[in-house]
């Protein structure tokens, strides 16, 4: 890989530092050896945590930073580049947590002349920041705080001009609920481990971008021409004209059909009324699209809900507040989600805290009357969750605080503090390990091994399959989260991986191939692994190889229905299979990075900082 120390092309070569207790401003610049190490996004953002988060700080601390990157393809032309990466140390996890989002946000950031946004400290009242031509502006927002995520952008897009990108928080992230996310765009979502919460323990209602210049390009016009020809691609795939019907709704139909469909609290694999929630069922009710900037595939497929209001739906929400929860009833499901959205929690973890609940009133856990099904009783708790109030206050803080309070560990299906994501895995052991080592707790955006999976066999516990889940790590997790670009045009209609190599270099002058893409990434998921370590260490809670198993109700309550019936995940075989994938991505017994693939890596620095915590094997 070619080392160069100047800045390069396509990137800004800045990152907007902002202390909001003490209302001061700095502008960090990088050069071109650290952009090549880390790329953008979810590189920048692991490392400036590292670099500078005491560490077994908590969560809450004014000194927590909310870490906003993009990366050097991020809003310019080409195949669904409009996406930036939001993170900071957890309040749920209390590990390394992020999200993307498709968002204006992260063009308009790019053109305000920044690669990445720093902000630490608290504001001693609500407060929004507006970043443009080289300033920032510290408004204050005590007339926002309490108002939904839809209605404050309108005010704030309205005040500012449709020419700006803007993320926010609603009620959730305001009451630091930890499952609060950042939104943007009455829909898009992003930061499952409790990032929104971490905006609201700072006292900052939203940031708005706006600004008119994108870096230099290496060779702007080949840059322009091959990011047509990609888009052109794309509509030329057998696969589009299926995926612009439905876009991921068509995955309830899939999911059902291969038994992983999430069903009563991740109890089954099979929903009996999955036809009333999926994609043929949207397609009769859609009333049209969404999609996120630069994207010619659009996904955000909408409906009108049970009160008449739009509600865009996706594969995760609607499985998640659809068959987890028993709910049949699609405009219903819609309403859920919408609501979610406008409250600016996660539908994932609303989802999997409304199961549970569910779950744990008919095992008799707690008190309260919650049915599998109910709409009515869901709704109630959802805005409960929201504000705090009873039972919802204790869901508030995630599954794992919620059922080492209430006794009810077994029924919680999470890893790390962070709920599963749409796919049972019974009878799916790589998906169950790829939750298992997932960068952020049990998300599938890191390596959605599951269809795979489903093709090569589906009990097999082989060292196959442990390789395969590093395999999409360091495509979906790294290359993906770097760049910062989405997924969906390679995972969906196959464009091929190339496309994105050339656009690489065509915008920043380097010649990289594919393996040096997999080299960095493979240093950024090595590195936010030892930033886990070094957390729970400093926190006192101890790293060990158990935090890499999926939940126990996989293990030990079998399916009772469906084409899997009986199926449940074998602990010494998952073990084993577990113990494979350390040995491929170079990490011990324990879980932990070796000291010598710390150092191959070029994270020397990291191995030394490491062993100050926890004795390193080599």
């Amino acid at each position: 890989m070619q080392e160069i120390k100047m800045m390069l092309k396509g990137w800004n070569g800045r990152i907007l530092w902002i202390d909001l207790s003490n209302r001061k401003i700095k502008i960090h610049e990088y050069d071109g050896s650290f952009a090549q190490k880390y790329i953008g996004g979810r590189g920048f953002a692991a490392r400036i945590l590292w670099d500078y988060l005491p560490p077994g700080l908590d969560p809450f601390s004014p000194h927590n930073l909310l870490v906003i990157a993009t990366g050097p393809i991020t809003g310019l032309p080409g195949p669904s580049t409009g996406k930036l990466v939001v993170a900071a140390k957890s309040p749920l996890t209390h590990g390394y947590g992020d999200g993307n989002i498709g968002s204006l946000g992260a063009v308009y950031m790019r053109y305000a002349g920044y690669d990445a946004l720093v902000v630490t400290g608290k504001s001693e009242k609500p407060v929004y920041l507006h970043i443009y031509d080289g300033k920032v502006e510290f408004s204050p927002a005590e007339d926002l705080w309490g108002r939904d995520t839809f209605t404050s952008e309108r005010i704030l897009r309205k005040k500012h001009g449709r020419n700006t990108g803007i993320l926010l928080i609603g009620p959730a992230g305001e009451n630091k609920v930890k499952l609060a996310t950042v939104m943007s765009q009455e829909g898009r979502s992003g930061g499952r481990p409790g990032i929104g919460a971490v905006m609201g323990s700072k006292n900052l209602k939203a940031i708005v971008f706006s600004g008119d210049r994108l870096p230099e390009l290496h060779d702007p016009e080949e840059y322009k021409k091959l990011a047509a020809e990609a888009y052109a691609e794309i509509k030329k795939k057998p696969a589009y004209s299926f995926w612009m019907r439905q876009g991921t709704m068509s995955t309830i139909q899939w999911s059902q059909a291969n038994g992983v469909l999430p069903t009563y609290n991740f109890s089954e694999g099979v929903f009996e009324f999955s036809e009333n929630i999926d994609g043929n069922a949207m397609e009769r009710m859609k009333k049209g699209q969404r999609g996120c900037p630069n994207c010619n595939m659009p996904c955000g497929n909408y409906i009108l809900d049970d009160t008449g209001e739009i509600s865009e739906l996706d594969y995760e929400n609607v499985a998640m507040l659809g068959s987890n929860i028993g709910l049949n009833d699609l405009a219903k499901i819609a309403r859920l989600n919408r609501l979610a959205d406008m409250w600016g929690i996660d539908t994932i973890g609303l989802g999997a805290a409304l199961g549970f609940a569910a779950e744990a009133s008919q095992s008799k856990i707690i008190e309260e009357k919650i049915d599998f099904g109910d709409f009515n009783s869901m709704l109630e708790l959802s805005e409960d969750i929201v504000y705090r109030r009873g039972l919802g206050d204790l869901l508030a803080e995630g599954l794992e605080h919620a059922s080492l309070k209430l006794g009810g560990d077994e029924i919680a299906v999470h890893v790390k503090g962070l709920s599963v994501s749409a796919y049972d895995c019974h009878a799916a052991p790589a998906m169950a390990l790829s939750y298992g080592v997932s960068t952020v707790g049990a998300h599938h955006k890191d390596a959605w091994v599951i269809s795979w999976e489903v093709a090569h066999g589906r009990f097999e516990y082989t060292r196959q399959k442990a390789f395969r889940v590093f395999e999409l790590q360091r495509i979906r997790g790294g290359v993906f989260e770097m760049l910062v670009s989405c997924r969906l045009p390679w995972v969906e209609v196959s464009l091929e991986l190339d496309w994105y190599v050339r656009l690489f270099n065509l915008a920043t002058g380097l010649s990289w191939t594919w393996d040096d893409f997999l080299i960095a990434a493979e240093r950024v998921l090595t590195l936010i692994r030892a930033f886990w370590v070094r957390e729970f260490q400093a926190e006192g809670k101890g790293w060990h190889r158990g935090r890499d198993y999926p939940p126990k109700k996989w293990f030990t309550r079998p399916l009772t229905k469906g084409p899997f019936k009986g199926a449940r995940l074998d602990i010494d075989r998952y073990d084993e299979m577990l113990g494979a994938y350390y040995s491929y991505v170079g990490w011990d017994h324990r879980g932990i990075p070796r000291a010598s693939t710390l150092e191959r890596l070029g994270l020397t620095d990291v191995c030394k900082d490491l062993e100050s915590f926890i004795q390193l094997t080599y």
